[in-house]
């Protein structure tokens, strides 16, 4: 294998993986895919767009502030404003890599609108297939990139440090289980997000928070584990079988948040539009929608998406095709819908390079905490917070001197989880969009018994994401505790560390200003 030291080795296939690769380049790169190239990347699952203040009657600041709004308190005003100031020439650049987005009659870039905003500011494509495309656009790229060698079918086990502490590599393994020691000056870890530890996700069931075990075990800091995004709308309707694994459900088709931007409406099994006193009603944050159609539920309610509208099958193909897979035709009849895991606002903690705690690691996209989304990401953020951060990553990897150290021996592989099902119901039953005391404490203590006996990534996780939940006694955002309905006085982070790496059930976490 032609791999140098001098190589940056990327960790992921979505567009964070992608985009950081070729913003590297012309630096060599060794980009690890556990799938083949745009194949099992939550991108290409992301049907809204990405925000980007491009209208008449936008401006970086509002789409800013809205982030900030959406953030409860949590998200960074200077992060915000950068990352909104950087959505224009985002876009251009994937303009520039040939991306078709949707247009006007006039050839302008197609706006649309979603929750929380205050402008119309969605670019997208294909109607709701903005993620597809844009991974096709950049998968292309990559491929076509002289720069980039890419090792498909390959996982990252084990990060590797030289013996002053900084990454110097990472050792990683095929489905054959051979091991291969990769070297490497930096890595960044694009892993995505950890939706695939709930048995309710609109998740590829491959996204299970790998990247935030590999980086904890390297001694790495997590920020806010406890902030889940459900979205409202997962179609409750049964996936694929063959796309679920022995480990529980199929991931769940999404009805895409843009639906009701368009003026789709929600309303319970007694035709009760429920959410009109809502204030923002159906576009209120999503946090605020999720709760409402689980309590509905709760209640013996079903819930369904009236998105009966005369144009669905040419705005909305994807989730027309979705739909009709599942037997449900949306131009006749509405949608069954309930929350479901869909996003990870927490992660690796890095500052405004995309820098992990550890030397020589960084970390770009959902795996990343960087302070744009706070207690609850704004729609069409999670993309456009990739690209902004690909840059300035590659930027900085760029302009360090390379020195790569020697990485010591990799220890033995991990095991993977004997008890995923259990898992993902658990998170599902005591760890979701509502959360109290008494079931977060009973499933640490389960969680904590898995990781004691299996020792996997998997129960790792999911045991930080609930200490972090059991620690922080108030609701905000993402996280909603029934004894504590409040959000405290002060707005504070968590951060979560393992005191010692090779115990998987020695998860520390703290509140922090």
């Amino acid at each position: 294998m032609n791999h140098s030291p001098e190589t940056v080795v990327v960790v992921g296939g979505g567009v964070a993986g992608l985009a950081t690769a070729l913003r590297l380049a012309p630096l060599p790169v060794t980009l690890v895919v556990a799938a083949p190239l745009g194949v099992e990347a939550a991108t290409g699952w992301a049907q809204g767009g990405i925000a980007a203040a491009l209208g008449a009657d936008d401006r970086p600041d509002l789409h800013a502030i809205d982030t900030l709004t959406a953030g409860a308190g949590l998200s960074q005003p200077l992060v915000a404003r950068r990352v909104a100031g950087a959505a224009p020439a985002a876009i251009d650049w994937l303009v520039g890599l040939g991306t078709p987005f949707d247009r006007n009659p006039n050839g302008s870039l197609a706006l649309g609108l979603e929750a929380a905003h205050a402008r119309r500011r969605i670019v997208h494509a294909a109607g709701d297939g903005t993620g597809r495309v844009v991974l096709e656009t950049l998968t292309q790229a990559v491929r076509a990139c002289p720069a980039i060698h890419v090792m498909e079918g390959w996982r990252a086990g084990e990060l590797l440090a030289d013996a002053h502490g900084r990454t110097a590599g990472v050792a990683v393994r095929d489905r054959e289980g051979r091991a291969v020691t990769l070297a490497a000056r930096a890595v960044v870890v694009a892993t995505g997000g950890l939706g695939g530890l709930y048995g309710a996700t609109t998740n590829p069931l491959g996204a299970v928070g790998s990247g935030l075990a590999l980086a904890a075990r390297a001694g790495a800091v997590l920020r806010d584990l406890e902030f889940v995004q459900f979205h409202p709308t997962a179609m409750a309707v049964g996936g694929d079988p063959e796309r679920a694994a022995s480990g529980g459900p199929a991931p769940m088709p999404l009805a895409t948040e843009a639906l009701r931007g368009e003026g789709a409406r929600l309303f319970n099994a007694r035709g009760e539009r429920f959410m009109e006193d809502v204030p923002g009603r159906e576009l209120a944050p999503r946090d605020v929608v999720a709760r409402a159609i689980f309590a509905e539920i709760a209640a013996g309610q079903d819930v369904v998406l009236d998105a009966r509208m005369k144009d669905i099958e040419t705005r909305f193909p994807g989730v027309v095709a979705l739909c009709r897979a599942n037997g449900l035709d949306p131009a006749r009849a509405p949608i069954p819908v309930r929350p479901a895991a869909h996003y990870h606002m927490g992660g690796i903690k890095v500052d405004g390079a995309g820098r992990s705690s550890v030397p020589g690691l960084w970390a770009c996209g959902e795996v990343a905490s960087t302070g744009l989304h706070g207690a609850n990401r704004l729609a069409s953020n999670s993309l456009l917070e990739a690209l902004a951060y690909a840059e300035w990553i590659a930027a900085d990897i760029a302009g360090e001197e390379a020195s790569p150290g020697v990485a010591r021996a990799p220890s033995p592989p991990r095991p993977r989880s004997p008890a995923r099902a259990e898992i993902r119901a658990l998170m599902d039953r005591q760890v979701g969009v509502v959360r109290e005391a008494e079931g977060l404490e009973a499933a640490a203590k389960r969680l904590g018994a898995l990781a004691d006996r299996d020792g996997d990534d998997l129960s790792l996780v999911a045991l930080a994401i609930t200490e972090a939940a059991l620690r922080r006694g108030e609701s905000r955002g993402g996280h909603f505790r029934a004894d504590h309905p409040v959000p405290a006085a002060i707005a504070r982070h968590s951060e979560t560390r393992l005191a010692d790496p090779q115990a998987a059930q020695a998860v520390e976490t703290r509140q922090v200003a």
